[in-house]
């Protein structure tokens, strides 16, 4: 995938040349959307004559949401009682499908970054909830995990698994002195399929298929306990108004038929099983997470050992094994680092926009080989040099 070596240059700034021997083999390192592995593309290929086109209520696509579905089941070792909704959106849809049909009157929010606040604005603004509590931390850290001193107050806990705009990572866990029937509401979209997690943490563990699981936008995922289920099903029958689109229960009830209340993005389900297949096949979730996690070592000690180069997050156990962000001196301009990568077919390490830091992010999805990202920090040290000289 990567270009052959190349030079790059602007007015102002130095010619820069990674040597075609140090490239990766594939230089996408996109946290979102995020690398597709070629085979499953050429999965997809192969199908398109019975697959694309078709009705999402005919058997090609409900076999290949059975796939996903089962297989989800078996990557996350789901106990029984637990359910996988799923439907049309993403992470972004379900944080209002989430206010409408597994929020009763109140919700707590961690929020460490763009996309944790997100959800507790959704919240916030719903005019059939009260103000949530919002417990923060500055970026780049992570707030505890705490029930508060009234944990009656709520009905349910929110947080993310990873916080995609710091690269800071969350434990999946419920905190001590939660209310009995309170639901735990994990966002997991940059996580899901990448990290480790024991289902009995949580009620619903929710995500967007374009980050661990190599596929594209347009579907939300939500892993569900029979505590959640009992919360859908009992809202829906409460007379709350909720838009079809956003009703959790109708979800619920086309999960169970293996398909989806209106047509979903065809190509994002079938390459959302081919990869939970391919990890099925590799060894489950321990293969998963552990390529996440030998990739992202790969970045935080390359960086701690650069004089130019720091892990943003700086308490180590708060390090995502997913996204990492890395903070480049001042002596080195960040935009031209990824401009010269880029021109060399490396591309989309461009930190979060809001952010507004010199630095770099990189993920370490479990489709990103983790020579690639050692041949990344080789790149990355001959266009630093370069540039700091």
């Amino acid at each position: 995938m990567t270009h052959a070596s190349a030079s790059a240059s602007a007015p102002g700034t130095p010619t820069v040349a990674i040597p075609a021997s140090l490239l990766p083999a594939d230089g996408r390192f996109g946290s979102g959307p995020s690398k597709v592995r070629p085979e499953a593309v050429a999965a997809l290929a192969g199908a398109a004559d019975r697959f694309l086109g078709t009705s999402h209520r005919q058997e090609p696509v409900k076999e290949v949401v059975r796939r996903v579905r089962h297989g989800l089941a078996e990557l996350f070792a789901l106990p029984e009682g637990y359910e996988v909704l799923l439907g049309n959106g993403g992470a972004t849809a379900f944080w209002d499908a989430a206010a409408f049909g597994l929020v009763e009157n109140r919700s707590r929010h961690l929020v460490c970054g763009e996309f944790s606040s997100k959800f507790a604005a959704v919240t916030a603004g719903a005019p059939h909830l009260a103000d949530p509590q919002v417990v923060g931390s500055d970026p780049g850290s992570r707030p505890p995990h705490s029930a508060g001193d009234d944990p009656g107050a709520y009905d349910a806990y929110a947080y993310p698994h990873n916080e995609t705009s710091t690269g800071v990572m969350l434990p999946v866990e419920r905190p001590d002195g939660l209310a009995a029937g309170t639901l735990v509401l994990v966002d997991a979209t940059s996580a899901a399929g990448g990290a480790r997690v024991a289902p009995s943490a949580f009620d619903a563990y929710f995500f967007a298929p374009q980050k661990c699981f190599s596929s594209d936008g347009g579907l939300w995922l939500a892993l569900c306990s029979p505590a959640a289920v009992e919360r859908i099903e009992r809202l829906a029958s409460s007379g709350r108004w909720v838009p079809p689109s956003l009703d959790l229960s109708i979800a619920l009830g086309q999960s169970r038929l293996d398909q989806t209340y209106n047509t979903p993005a065809l190509a994002t389900l079938y390459l959302l099983a081919e990869q939970v297949g391919w990890m099925l096949e590799h060894g489950g979730m321990e293969f998963s997470a552990g390529r996440c996690e030998r990739s992202s070592s790969i970045l935080y000690g390359w960086a701690e050992a650069h004089p130019l180069v720091t892990p943003y997050v700086g308490d180590p156990a708060a390090r995502s094994t997913v996204t990492a962000t890395l903070d480049l001196d001042a002596s080195v301009d960040a935009p031209e680092v990824c401009r010269v990568l880029r021109a060399h077919g490396i591309v989309d390490v461009e930190p979060y926009r809001k952010l507004g830091r010199n630095q770099i992010r990189v993920a370490t999805f479990p489709s990103i080989e983790p020579a690639d990202v050692e041949a990344l920090t080789r790149c990355l040290d001959v266009v630093i040099e370069a540039l700091a000289a």
